[in-house]
């Protein structure tokens, strides 16, 4: 049986050369990147994937950025689609793969955007801007959107709103690709909600706070076009230590759906936790250190023997051989120089 191959994509801020993507080929057995190509792209803040699998869409400064993924897993530049406002933070695409939504951390905004057949980005079909005033002057004065996502069933966007402290709910109408504000979820004052992950049957939505370092659980059902979410668990990320600054940063699950990961930028660690796939509720497994500073994301390799994380300020990429059921985690080899990473996705290939 062919031993499955992946590429990993990194995002990055572009200080040098201009090359805001990298593609790297990753070494399954060993847990370590090989760089085969890079992509010429202006700060590259987020990257997100199509469904299917056949196309890669990045963050870039005044909008966003199309690439079908080539058989060897290179980019090709398919065109570049303006949002009307600043650079987004984050974009997701819906579930049938014929929107675009960006979130505007700057200034607030919710973009969506039509996607052609052939995978490249057409007319903004909606704009909408939070409104408001939030409870920490200096940093939550006004909407800052930070994560904008579907439910599985393509009903609802969920929107997370760290300005605000809670998660807009939208419901979705996807002939016109407009959306209608249905329900809030709220949070806790001054917890700046972060990003959202979606169990694998869609049953559970996972709400990360960036500030108070914890995580919400809800379970989700629609009752005959009804959004119901109920709250069923809250989970401390990391015991807020005195004197020392800790945010909540990446968010993703495993490729099995059986851990969530977490990173925190302060304290320098990735949190992983065991998702009970019945329940929806989760348990630590293990907090340990990333050897680098502000580790803005993290991920756990496909096959779960590996965890890369990206450390934001100390411009590399640590690598680290995990045991999961043991919770345990180990330096696996030097570390790979990137300036300023912000995201990382694996993305398996073609046989």
């Amino acid at each position: 049986m062919a031993e499955e191959k992946y590429v990993a994509y990194v995002s990055t801020y572009t200080r040098g050369d201009g090359h805001g993507i990298r593609v790297y080929d990753v070494d399954m057995q060993e847990g370590r990147f090989t760089e085969k190509d890079k992509v010429q792209i202006t700060n590259s803040s987020y990257l997100t994937l199509s469904h299917n699998g056949k196309y890669l869409y990045s963050i870039t400064d005044f909008g966003v950025e199309a690439y079908a993924i080539l058989e060897d897993g290179n980019l090709e530049l398919l065109n570049f689609g303006p949002i009307n406002g600043m650079r987004g933070c984050y974009l997701s695409t819906d579930y049938e793969d014929k929107y675009l939504f960006v979130a505007g951390y700057h200034d607030g905004k919710l973009t969506v955007l039509r996607l052609k057949e052939d995978g490249s980005i057409g007319e903004i079909t909606d704009e909408i801007f939070h409104k408001g005033l939030g409870s920490i002057a200096e940093r939550n004065f006004r909407p800052h959107i930070n994560c904008a996502r579907m439910t599985h069933d393509n009903k609802y966007l969920l929107v997370a709103d760290q300005g605000m402290d809670h998660v807009n709910v939208y419901r979705f109408d996807a002939e016109r690709g407009k959306v209608k504000l249905e329900d809030i979820i709220r949070s806790e004052m001054e917890s700046a909600p972060r990003h959202i992950k979606i169990s694998e049957d869609g049953r559970f939505i996972y709400i990360l706070h960036e500030l108070k370092c914890y995580i919400d659980v809800y379970s989700y059902e629609d009752h005959n076009g009804n959004p119901d979410f109920e709250k069923i668990q809250t989970i401390e990320v990391i015991k807020p230590i005195r004197g020392l600054a800790i945010c909540a940063s990446a968010f993703s699950f495993s490729v099995d759906y059986n851990y969530l990961l977490t990173s925190l930028a302060g304290d320098n660690s990735v949190v992983v936790f065991n998702v009970d796939k019945k329940t929806g509720l989760l348990t630590k497994n293990f907090c340990l250190p990333v050897s680098g500073e502000y580790p803005k994301d993290a991920d756990i390799f496909p096959n779960n023997k590996f965890i890369v994380s990206l450390n934001h300020e100390s411009n590399e990429m640590t690598f680290f051989h995990v045991d999961l059921e043991a919770g345990t985690m180990v330096m696996n080899g030097p570390a790979i120089e990137v300036e300023v990473p912000n995201r990382i996705l694996f993305h398996k290939l073609a046989k």
